[in-house]
C-alpha cells in the first residue's frame, strides 16, 4: 500500500467514493513503477545483453557503468543491479535526502531537492568525472528522471551554488513550465543539456527512464544525456515573460544575455550513440487510472493528459467539470481524469504547500453534493516542498476547514494549504513512491438517484487546529 494515512482519509465525508480514489491512485501508482518496467525492458540471457530492440555481446564489450540522478531512478538502478549483478564495474547514484537507497554494488549520494545544495554540486562533478572515463566499447546505462536538475547542479563558471540555488528558487516560484524552468536551467549548466553525454561518447549511452513532463519531450525529462532542442533565446525569453532579469544573480544574468550561438549546448550526437527508451510516458498515469476506475464501475472521462497552468485556476475548472459530467451523465457513476503538472506563482507571503494541494482546496470550492469527491496527488510523493502527496476533498472540506477556524480563501492566497488539509484529514501522505510522473487528478462522482449510491457520512473526524 502506497498511502499510509488511508483511515484517516476515509473516515469521513462520502467514504466509498474516497475510498475508491485511493484504490485508484494504488493502481495508478503499481502500473507507473519503474522497477518492474526495467525489468521487462533490460534482459541478459549468458552474455547476451537485451535492451528493448539493441543487442550486445557482453564477451566484445567493455565496462558497464551506471549512472543515476532523480526521485524516480533508485527503482531503474535496483532493476539494473539485479539484472546485470557483478556485469556493473562502476556506478553513481544521486538520491532526494530521505529516499531509502537499498543498492548493493552503485554508490549512492543524497542531495537537496527542489533547492540544489553543495552536495548535489559535488555529485555531479564526481557523476561528470566519472562518465569521461568511458571509453569506446563500454555501456553506459543513465536512469535519469525528474528532480535531476536540482540534485545535479553543476553551475557555469563564474557561478556560485549559492547562485544556482537562488536561479532555482526565483524559477520554481515564478510560476514557468517545467519547460520553462529547464531551458533557463540547462544553459546555466555544465552537465545539464546533453553535455553528460558528450562526456560519455564514444561510449554506448542507454537512457532508462519515466516522464514527468506532458508531450514526454526528452530533453526535458533526460536531459544531461541527450540533444538539447531549446537555445539561450528561449531562456532569454523566460526571463522576459516573468520579468526575472533584475532579480537573477548578476553571473547568471550576464551569461545569458551575453551567450552566443557557438556555446549552445549539444545539438546532435552520432547516430546510435544515444539509447533512449521510456519506460513510463506520461499518459500512463491517465491510461492506468482509467482502467481501474472502469474495474470499480465508474465510467471514465479522460479530459487531458497534457494539464499544465495554475494550480488554483485548473483546480476550480477540474471541480466545476466534474459537476457537468455528474450532470450530463447517467445512472452509473462517473471518474473524470486528467494527467499533467500544474504551477503555483509564489507571492510575497508564503507557507506551507505545493500545487497538488493548492488544486485540491480549490476544486474543493466547486463541490456541493456529497456525491463528489476529488483527488490531486504528486506521484512522486512529496508535493512541492512538503511531506505530503496531495489532497483528497469534497464537499465536508470547506465546512469543516471553517468550522476549526481556517479561511480556505486565505490559505490558497497566502500558498499555506498544509495546515488546513492535514486540519481537515484531507492530506494525502505516501512517503517517497519510487516514482515520478504526472501527476494524478481524479474527480469521482456518483447519481444521487442512481443504483451505486455511495454512502454519505453526515459526521466528520477531522483533526484539530
Amino acid at each position: 500500500m502506497y498511502v499510509k494515512n488511508r483511515q484517516a482519509l476515509v473516515d469521513h465525508g462520502n467514504r466509498t467514493l474516497r475510498g475508491a480514489a485511493l484504490d485508484i491512485a494504488e493502481h495508478v501508482l503499481d502500473r507507473v513503477n519503474p522497477y518492474r518496467l526495467a525489468r521487462e525492458e533490460v534482459h541478459l540471457d549468458g552474455q547476451t545483453l537485451r535492451v528493448g530492440d539493441l543487442v550486445f555481446d557482453l564477451a566484445e564489450r567493455g565496462d558497464i557503468y551506471v549512472l543515476g540522478a532523480g526521485k524516480a531512478s533508485l527503482p531503474i538502478v535496483q532493476a539494473l543491479e539485479d539484472i546485470l549483478g557483478d556485469h556493473i564495474t562502476h556506478g553513481l547514484l544521486t538520491l532526494k535526502d530521505g529516499q531509502t537507497a537499498g543498492t548493493r554494488i552503485v554508490e549512492t549520494r543524497e542531495a537537496s531537492h527542489p533547492l540544489p545544495d553543495a552536495r548535489g554540486l559535488k555529485a555531479a562533478e564526481d557523476t561528470l568525472e566519472l562518465a569521461s572515463q568511458a571509453t569506446d566499447g563500454d555501456i553506459v546505462f543513465c536512469a535519469i528522471t525528474g528532480g535531476s536538475s536540482a540534485l545535479w547542479p553543476y553551475p557555469i563558471a563564474g557561478l556560485s551554488i549559492e547562485d544556482k540555488r537562488e536561479v532555482h528558487r526565483l524559477l520554481l516560484e515564478s510560476g514557468a513550465s517545467i519547460r520553462e524552468i529547464n531551458a533557463v536551467r540547462k544553459h546555466l549548466s555544465r552537465i545539464k543539456g546533453g553535455r553528460l553525454a558528450a562526456a560519455i561518447l564514444p561510449a554506448t549511452v542507454i537512457n532508462l527512464t519515466v516522464s514527468d513532463v506532458t508531450g514526454d519531450p526528452y530533453d526535458y525529462i533526460t536531459g544531461p544525456t541527450v540533444p538539447d532542442t531549446s537555445t539561450f533565446e528561449d531562456a532569454r525569453d523566460v526571463l522576459d515573460r516573468f520579468s526575472l532579469w533584475e532579480r537573477m544573480p548578476a553571473a547568471a544574468a550576464e551569461h545569458l544575455r551575453t551567450a552566443t550561438r557557438e556555446m549552445e549546448n549539444p545539438r546532435s550526437f552520432p547516430d546510435g550513440a544515444i539509447n533512449t527508451f521510456l519506460l513510463v510516458p506520461s499518459d500512463m498515469v491517465c491510461t492506468a487510472a482509467a482502467e481501474k476506475a472502469r474495474a470499480l464501475g465508474f465510467i471514465p472521462h479522460v479530459l487531458t493528459s497534457e494539464m499544465e497552468g495554475d494550480s488554483q485556476t485548473e483546480g476550480k475548472r477540474f471541480g466545476a467539470a466534474l459537476a457537468l459530467a455528474l450532470q450530463a451523465g447517467g445512472e452509473e457513476p462517473i471518474a473524470v481524469i486528467a494527467g499533467g503538472e500544474t504551477t503555483v506563482s509564489v507571492s510575497a507571503t508564503k507557507g506551507q504547500g505545493g500545487p497538488n494541494q493548492e488544486f485540491g482546496l480549490a476544486a474543493a470550492h466547486a463541490l456541493s453534493s456529497n456525491q463528489e469527491v476529488v483527488l490531486s496527488l504528486d506521484t512522486d510523493g512529496t508535493d512541492g516542498p512538503t511531506e505530503l502527496a496531495g489532497a483528497l476533498v469534497d464537499f465536508t472540506t470547506i465546512p469543516l476547514a471553517a468550522t476549526l477556524g481556517y479561511d480556505p480563501d486565505e490559505a490558497l492566497r497566502d500558498h499555506n494549504v498544509s495546515p488546513l488539509l492535514i486540519a481537515v484529514s484531507d492530506a494525502v501522505v505516501t512517503g517517497h513512491t519510487g516514482t515520478n510522473v504526472n501527476d494524478l487528478k481524479l474527480g469521482l462522482g456518483a447519481q444521487r438517484d442512481g443504483t451505486r449510491h455511495p454512502e454519505s457520512i453526515p459526521s466528520n473526524q477531522g483533526g484539530e487546529r
